[in-house]
């Protein structure tokens, strides 16, 4: 404990300053501290970090975030870090996964798939991140009486992808037993989307359902958000195509 903050130099008497907030007690970093409190206390910790954000995001998703965007965010990982997180341990397993999505199309069919389709399905993980800003949209518009702004819908959105991510990162796991068979692949794909579409279903409804909306209409209302974005996803695919023809 020290008489003074180390970081702005006002006086502390607690455990935290009170004018910006740092503990009041600091400790030289060694790598022994940083294995022992950083790494396990910091990130594993089952009360705050990594496995509780893991927790809530698969046991109570949408109200575990909406108490994050309202302000309950000590124990939660930040977004951002989560989905980098995600989006690095998906880019290393990716080098091992035998998943690919040409196994489905005949080799008289390859040519005629829509070149936008087959980056979509080619880059799942990248296209996930994509994504959010689309879905932050369509959540924004489905759910305007809720009063979030568009910033709060891409955090929502954010912690979304990052459990989406994380079940693709744990499909792929356990498709790194299995040969790339058309069988796996579809499988596969068919698991994420059913996946995806439950968990998103489940998410939004628990998200606003403090927001004024009957049981029935956070449903339906949550149904709508990847309904239009599967909409969108198909202008935008007819828009490709037709630009793919005219430079061909």
């Amino acid at each position: 404990m020290y008489d003074k903050c180390l970081n702005c130099s006002q006086p502390v008497s607690t455990n935290f300053c009170s004018n910006c907030g740092q503990k009041s007690s600091t400790h030289r970093y060694s790598l022994r501290h940083f294995i022992e409190h950083d790494l396990i206390h910091g990130v594993w910790h089952v009360d705050k970090g990594i496995l509780f954000t893991v927790k809530e995001l698969f046991t109570r998703p949408g109200n575990s975030v909406r108490e994050y965007i309202l302000g309950k965010r000590a124990n939660y990982f930040n977004f951002i870090t989560l989905l980098l997180l995600t989006a690095t341990v998906s880019a290393v397993l990716s080098h091992y996964s035998t998943i690919e999505y040409s196994s489905l199309v005949s080799e008289e069919g390859k040519a005629s798939v829509n070149s936008f389709e087959n980056l979509v399905t080619s880059y799942l993980k990248f296209f996930l991140l994509l994504s959010i800003p689309f879905n932050s949209f369509f959540s924004y518009i489905w759910f305007r009486k809720a009063e979030f702004n568009y910033s709060e819908h891409l955090v929502l959105n954010s912690y979304k992808t990052a459990a989406e991510m994380i079940a693709s990162i744990v499909l792929t796991v356990i498709a790194l037993f299995f040969n790339s068979t058309p069988i796996v692949v579809s499988i596969y794909f068919t698991a994420f989307c059913i996946f995806s579409l439950g968990y998103g279903i489940w998410f939004y409804s628990q998200f606003f359902s403090q927001s004024g909306y009957s049981r029935g209409s956070l449903i339906f209302r949550s149904l709508m958000i990847p309904v239009s974005f599967m909409l969108f996803q198909c202008i935008v695919g007819l828009i490709w195509g037709f630009l793919a023809l005219m430079l061909k």
